[in-house]
């Protein structure tokens, strides 16, 4: 053997990578321009039937240019990460506009905490340096500190809040320091935790910390007359005799250098007093501060990327459902949610062919975007696009680019109308408690279409014969019956954020006015009870609301050419996020000949020599039961080698091209020996098999994951 050849070898053997299944051609196997374009398109192909069916529709008869589906996999590419940022760009806006009010608490609190830190004493810069305690009395040597209660019960939720409200707090000038619950441990003690928050305030940490150079960088002139804020982001997992310590070393200090806290809690504002000693505490002077609910940040996400327009991008009634116990299942957390609707939005990109048109809906003149692309479909494309479901039923008399133009555009208007309404709904319910993210799962339902004027009709014919609807059929019937027995003053405001959720719908937004004068003029003269309970005023308010959703509650799943903007395979993003991934592998592993797609590994149902050695190995331990011997494994594996490398050896002498080369000869044992032994790994690494016991060294056990 060559030293290079086992220098390959050696490369080789060190880059394990049990996931990735790999091909090994033939040897003297040329495939096809045929085969060629496969092996070369079988990565988009693989993961996208449709386009897949597309290409070869169209190979078959206009031979459709290679490069067209190049061009079409970077469009769906582009088109995702240009939605994707738009979703995470509103994502970031929404969470900071609703931390902001309590950032500015925040800040107003410490601007204070520092006023009177001042007042009560403002020590020279050589007293501050001085090592003894400026004062001695116990209230001036209580450290400030702000306790957020945060209410999630995942701290995943927690690091961008606290990430932005340090960025907040420093840009208005104050001082900023982290403590992460890694820090504060046992392990790093006080001088380890205390030596982190030097480092992230001096520009050069002394050999020994103490709070003496703390000291001298704070009489510095562009220190002096700003506070320094230290953040612990999660008070709860920390080491509280390690923060107690830290507690009583800063409150000899307070004066001289005012070092305030902000801590985070998760559970219950009485966390402090039960994880910190009675010194410690009364070390403290606490400020209580809540930050906003999981359930108000959802419906506040919910509105911006999912009722309105804000990507183009938009999903089905079984995506929302599953989003939503997705969201319940992971105690409210809000990181899981939105990684889960990044993940059916790739899916969504990486499925559906014409994917790429959902950016029209962001481009100013969206009508202008969508004929341009749509003047150039190859033809397929066209059959594909009046092929949808959606489409079927519809009568396209004519397959010109003005009809799709025109479905999209329609769809694009249905939808902000839709959004509107789904507001005005929300609006009501919330005096009711009722969530967004529950209405908009109904809203979603496409059964909604065809029930919603029998749904309507029924509300109406109930409030007539004096029976109230019940919140348990349904949230949309909440809602009705929620606008029927508001508050006059409530209702006022209610009607005012309908006016402005209306604009576009100029004749349901003229009434809705005309009932807010109405409703003011009557509140004016106190004519009316403060209960609205059977006032003509809200039955009015909730004939209108009935009216809107009877016209506009349309969804999405029932409008033309939805398929491109709408993701509706609840199915892929379930065995994404919850599925069994040692079976997938497994099933990969035994069906690799149908995603390599390549003729020397489809031919006939015997295993190919060519395939993978660890995918070789999976499909010959079908052959056994939950046992396999592991002698009997690996014979019937060295024969299949045996026999491949005899094939191309056999070849070789009737080729004339190869008349002058040297047969190759068969391969060692000992190299057969380690690919065994190698594959083996590999199946143990995925969880496929596991090894021999010291009693029974000769089977190893095969783990099945179904039939």
């Amino acid at each position: 053997m060559s030293a290079q050849a086992s220098d390959t070898l050696l490369t080789a053997a060190n880059n394990i990578q049990p996931f990735l299944v790999l091909h090994k051609a033939a040897v003297s196997s040329v495939p096809s321009s045929c085969s060629r374009l496969r092996i070369q398109t079988s990565p988009s192909s693989s993961t996208n039937p449709k386009l897949a069916k597309i290409c070869h529709d169209t190979t078959g008869e206009e031979h459709e240019d290679e490069g067209d589906l190049e061009q079409y996999e970077k469009l769906r590419l582009d088109a995702f990460h240009r939605t994707w940022s738009k979703i995470q760009f509103t994502i970031d806006e929404v969470l900071r506009g609703i931390n902001l009010k309590l950032f500015n608490q925040v800040l107003q609190w410490a601007k204070e905490s520092f006023a009177l830190v001042r007042a009560t004493g403002r020590p020279h810069h050589a007293e501050v340096q001085q090592s003894y305690p400026l004062l001695t009395d116990v209230i001036c040597k209580r450290i400030p500190t702000a306790f957020i209660l945060t209410k999630n019960a995942e701290f995943v939720d927690d690091i961008t809040t606290f990430r932005d409200l340090a960025g907040h707090l420093e840009s208005n000038g104050c001082h900023l320091a982290k403590l992460s619950a890694a820090e504060l441990t046992a392990k790093h003690g006080v001088g380890g935790c205390f030596r982190s928050l030097l480092r992230q305030l001096l520009s050069d940490v002394p050999d020994i910390a103490s709070v003496s150079a703390l000291a001298s960088w704070y009489c510095e002139a562009e220190n002096y007359d700003q506070p320094i804020i230290v953040i612990i982001d999660d008070l709860e997992q920390c080491s509280v005799d390690v923060l107690g310590e830290l507690v009583m070393m800063l409150s000899e200090w307070v004066i001289k250098i005012p070092i305030f806290f902000v801590m985070g809690i998760a559970t219950t504002m009485d966390a402090p007093k039960k994880l910190l000693s009675s010194e410690a505490l009364q070390g403290l002077e606490p400020c209580k501060l809540t930050l906003g609910s999981p359930a108000d940040r959802m419906n506040a996400l919910v509105e911006a990327i999912l009722v309105k327009p804000c990507s183009g991008f938009c999903i089905g009634h079984e995506v929302a459902m599953f989003l939503r116990n997705y969201f319940f299942r992971h105690d409210g957390t809000i990181t899981s949610f939105i990684s889960a609707l990044k993940l059916a939005c790739s899916k969504h990109f990486s499925l559906e062919p014409l994917s790429f048109l959902c950016i029209g809906m962001l481009e100013e003149d969206c009508e202008e975007f969508w004929h341009d692309k749509f003047e150039a479909f190859p033809q397929q494309m066209w059959k594909y696009a009046f092929g949808l479901p959606s489409c079927a039923s519809a009568n396209n008399s004519s397959n010109s680019s003005s009809n799709m133009v025109e479905g999209l555009s329609k769809l694009l208007k249905l939808q902000k109308d839709w959004g509107s309404v789904l507001l005005c709904m929300y609006e009501a319910g919330r005096h009711d408690k009722v969530q967004l993210l529950d209405i908009f799962c109904e809203a979603v339902n496409p059964d909604l279409k065809t029930e919603n004027a029998l749904f309507v009709s029924k509300v109406i014919c109930e409030n007539l014969s004096g029976v109230k609807s019940g919140s348990d059929k349904g949230f949309i019937a909440q809602v009705m019956n929620t606008i029927r027995h508001l508050p006059v003053e409530t209702l006022l405001h209610v009607l005012e954020v309908w006016s402005n959720h209306l604009k576009g719908m100029s004749e349901i937004n003229d009434k809705v006015k005309e009932l807010q004068s109405t409703t003011k003029e009557k509140w004016t003269r106190r004519s009316t009870a403060s209960t609205g309970n059977g006032n003509p005023l809200n039955e009015k308010a909730a004939v209108i609301l009935q009216d809107v959703t009877r016209k506009y509650l349309v969804p999405v799943e029932c409008l033309p050419f939805h398929e491109i903007v709408c993701f509706k395979n609840v199915d892929v993003l379930q065995s994404a996020l919850i599925g069994n991934p040692r079976r997938m592998v497994q099933l990969d592993l035994l069906k690799s000949q149908s995603h390599l797609k390549c003729s020397c590994c489809r031919s006939g149902t015997a295993v190919s020599g060519s395939l993978h050695d660890t995918s070789i190995m999976c499909n010959l331990s079908q052959e056994y039961g939950d046992v396999i011997n592991v002698h009997d494994w690996y014979m019937t594996f060295e024969g299949i080698i045996n026999s491949t490398n005899s094939k191309a050896k056999r070849k070789s002498y009737s080729s004339p091209s190869k008349k002058k080369s040297k047969p190759s000869s068969l391969e060692g044992r000992a190299m057969i020996q380690a690919r065994f032994c190698r594959a083996v790994t590999e199946m143990q690494i995925t969880g496929l098999v596991q090894m021999p016991s010291k009693r029974r060294p000769d089977p190893v056990q095969r783990i099945t994951f179904g039939p």
